[in-house]
């Protein structure tokens, strides 16, 4: 059985295919953030410090942590600023953690002083990047995230995608990394856009589950990118993931509904023994009166009926009432 072992200073966790879901919290990541990108730059650390401890009480396995903040000369600026950011967190909270960075000077920079057995986050299948990370990987006896991307970009091709992930297993083999330490991405897309998004990815992990033996791991939100309640998305997309044999995800741990999800497909899964941790977390829950919620939230049908649907149809389409089109 395939175990991927991570570690802080304190605590060990193992991801593999008989184990509780691994939840790698997302939220320290400047990307997108443009507050949190500014306060790390100014040397503020609080968001980072309530981040940090907010999702690791929340029930979050890992932590993912990243200080790309610019993208004007990072090979000088990220590699300081990770190990900052590396070092505040690993003192607050005994979670494992993740290193994302792109560069790899500041790979090797956070992996000097991490304490434990942290993930790196990532290599991909490109040359220049097989060469510069996995010597760091086996240097310091870590496992790594592979991205199936490579020189030629991300395949909509599923079978391309899974050869990119044969080759970085391969290639981390010749460099004596064993298959346990590599955790795959496949690469979720946005089903919005990419509507066999979803099949696609459920191939792929049986694939790599059946064929490479390896642990998984991917964005999740990635899935619903796009479109409106995605959470609703994301949760939805979480038990089905699992069944298909994701290990871990990156994910924002913060939101109830998809943690909730994370919880319900470990017992139905078997990785939570005795469902301790659903009886633990939910046993003095309180269900909202959804129904009522639902009901009073619901759109009204007009008094025209079954017509009057139509044509608020027709209006929120810029339909005049009844004809084909509006006229400029």
């Amino acid at each position: 059985m395939t175990r991927t072992i991570v570690a802080s200073a304190t605590r060990e966790i193992v991801i593999g295919f008989d184990q509780p879901f691994c939840v790698i919290g997302e939220r320290i990541n400047p990307t997108g953030r443009k507050k949190l990108a500014a306060e790390i730059v100014a040397g503020n650390f609080e968001t980072v410090k309530k981040d940090a401890l907010e999702q690791a009480a929340c029930g979050a396995t890992m932590l993912d942590v990243n200080a790309g903040v610019t993208a004007v000369d990072p090979n000088a600026t990220e590699p300081a600023l990770l190990v900052q950011t590396l070092e505040i967190v690993q003192g607050l909270v005994d979670l494992p953690l993740s290193i994302d960075s792109s560069v790899t000077a500041a790979i090797e920079a956070a992996l000097k002083v991490a304490k434990g057995r942290p993930l790196v986050n990532s290599v991909t299948g490109e040359e220049e990047k097989l060469e510069a990370i996995l010597p760091l990987v086996k240097k310091y006896n870590v496992p790594v995230v592979a991205i199936s991307n490579d020189e030629t970009g991300i395949s909509m091709d599923p079978d391309v995608r899974f050869a990119v992930a044969k080759k970085i297993v391969e290639r981390a083999a010749d460099h004596g990394i064993k298959a346990e330490d590599v955790v795959v991405d496949p690469l979720v897309m946005p089903i919005g856009a990419l509507g066999d998004a979803g099949r696609q990815v459920f191939r792929l992990l049986r694939r790599l589950r059946e064929e490479l033996k390896v642990n998984t791991t991917c964005g999740l939100s990635n899935i619903s990118f796009g479109l409106p309640h995605r959470h609703g998305i994301n949760a939805g997309f979480i038990p089905m993931v699992i069944g298909a044999g994701m290990t871990s995800a990156i994910m924002n741990p913060t939101r109830p509904q998809e943690m909730e999800a994370v919880r319900a497909a470990n017992v139905l899964n078997g990785t939570d023994e005795n469902c301790t941790t659903w009886i633990m977390t939910y046993r003095d829950h309180k269900p909202a009166e959804a129904g009522a919620t639902a009901a009073a939230a619901a759109p009204q049908p007009s008094a025209g009926g079954r017509r009057g649907g139509r044509e608020a149809r027709r209006a929120a389409l810029g339909l005049a009432p009844g004809g084909e089109g509006t006229t400029s």
